[in-house]
């Protein structure tokens, strides 16, 4: 099964979820804001991605963070501190598919995945 991860508001997650309407797929959503998310998740995120793409740093919540706040982010283990905090302030939609994880909007990665392999 797969699971969407991200917030009901972001439009790249509205993006990602009227792709796999349109395209009949099934899947999970997981709204982390609402539902909060383990370390477990964002350990196994970071080790695919790198904290530094999974901690959005443009986004508004990284933003709003104080500057002594900023500075604790140093390494993965106080990014996923800070991210166990806020979860708003992680990257979006986060999906797991099998043993795929992806991360954002790509139409042309999604088609490979889901689409092509099936």
């Amino acid at each position: 099964m797969i699971t969407v991860y991200g917030i009901t508001n972001c439009q790249t997650v509205q993006k990602a979820l009227t792709w796999l309407k349109k395209n009949n797929i099934q899947y999970n959503f997981h709204d982390y804001k609402k539902v909060g998310i383990d370390i477990e998740h964002l350990q196994k995120w970071c080790q695919k991605f790198g904290w530094e793409k999974v901690l959005n740093q443009s986004g508004m919540m990284w933003r709003k963070a104080s500057e002594v706040e900023k500075a604790t982010v140093i390494d993965e283990k106080s990014a996923i501190e800070f991210m166990l905090k806020i979860p708003n302030s992680i990257k979006r939609p986060v999906i797991e598919y099998d043993s795929e994880i992806l991360k954002g909007f790509d139409e042309v990665e999604y088609e490979k995945v889901f689409l092509v392999r099936n």
